[in-house]
């Protein structure tokens, strides 16, 4: 009995030698290899200190900023983009039109609310880092990337905002302006109370320009962009910029893009070179016409640079 105990023991630690020969130099051979580790998170923003704001007029309505932890209301949302990119937000951000955030007149900023669509009841978390919206039907601004994930591209939008308490990790991935996953689809029976709700609230519509005021300014240190509200009186707003007549011939212009309010619309025409042209609900925002495909890329490029990623050649027929 004792030999065979002696035997195993020295066949086992001839198995482990040999196991050690399949590593030279603290290095393992063969083996699946060890994948990349992911980028780390930068965070651009704090969530600290937290700003609230003193009470603001805006058009004869008074706003009164409050903290409100289960803060939950439905109503329209609409979205900007890069005619405010760059520019500080109400809490003194950069506004970034790719991140996941929103413009909201009363909750702090920041804060974190979830979004919901209702007319297909999706569901994703936006970070709150600004004053807004300029127009007194909508309840929530979103930037360009917000109403991207949620799956609006055109106007006003019918939205549920709910103030919620996400988890330090997806805070932390909106603050290095990355999305998170979206939340369970609504229910259905849900979505019908929500819907049912709305309708005691009218459409939104298109606020004429002379109805909008300059925006406020959150705090004596911190300017806003141009469309957005703030808490301290400005200077009143600056009139659009003329139309510029079109060229008498040229059948290729660029579409630069379209905007739910005048002022937005004027400002991106002022950067381009570019004419303003009431479109249904939308003012739209062209550059040109040009006599041939070269000089319309030629000024699309321009266009692109100026960060209008989205504007394209259109050709008249």
């Amino acid at each position: 009995m004792k030999s065979i105990v002696r035997e195993g023991a020295l066949i086992a630690g001839a198995a482990l030698l040999l196991a050690g020969c399949g590593a030279m130099d603290g290095k393992r051979e063969g083996g699946p290899a060890a994948g990349p580790a992911p980028a780390p998170l930068v965070e651009r923003v704090s969530d600290t200190p937290v700003k609230l704001g003193d009470p603001y007029a805006v058009a004869g309505v008074t706003y009164t900023p409050v903290d409100i932890p289960d803060y939950d209301d439905v109503g329209y949302a609409s979205w900007y983009g890069d005619e405010l990119a760059g520019k500080p937000t109400a809490n003194g951000e950069i506004f970034d039109p790719d991140g996941i955030s929103a413009a909201h007149r009363t909750l702090p900023m920041p804060s974190y609310v979830e979004v919901t669509a209702l007319d297909t009841g999706r569901t994703i978390l936006v970070r709150v880092n600004d004053r807004g919206p300029m127009v007194g039907d909508r309840l929530i601004d979103l930037s360009r990337g917000a109403a991207r994930q949620l799956g609006i591209t055109g106007g006003a939008a019918a939205v549920r905002v709910r103030r919620t308490n996400p988890p330090q990790a997806e805070r932390a991935q909106l603050r290095a302006g990355r999305a998170v996953p979206e939340r369970i689809a609504t229910p259905d029976s849900l979505l019908a109370i929500l819907r049912k709700k709305l309708k005691a609230q009218p459409a939104p519509k298109p606020a004429p320009v002379a109805a909008q005021p300059a925006p406020p300014v959150a705090s004596g240190k911190v300017k806003p962009g141009d469309d957005r509200l703030a808490v301290q009186p400005s200077k009143p707003a600056s009139k659009p910029a003329p139309a510029k007549p079109a060229a008498a011939t040229g059948a290729y212009q660029i579409q630069v893009g379209a905007f739910s309010t005048e002022t937005r619309a004027a400002a991106a025409a002022r950067s381009v070179g570019g004419t303003v042209a009431k479109a249904g609900k939308y003012w739209r925002v062209r550059m040109g016409p040009f006599a041939s495909d070269a000089e319309a890329r030629t000024a699309l490029g321009k266009a692109r640079d100026k960060g209008f990623r989205d504007a394209v050649v259109v050709r008249d027929r």
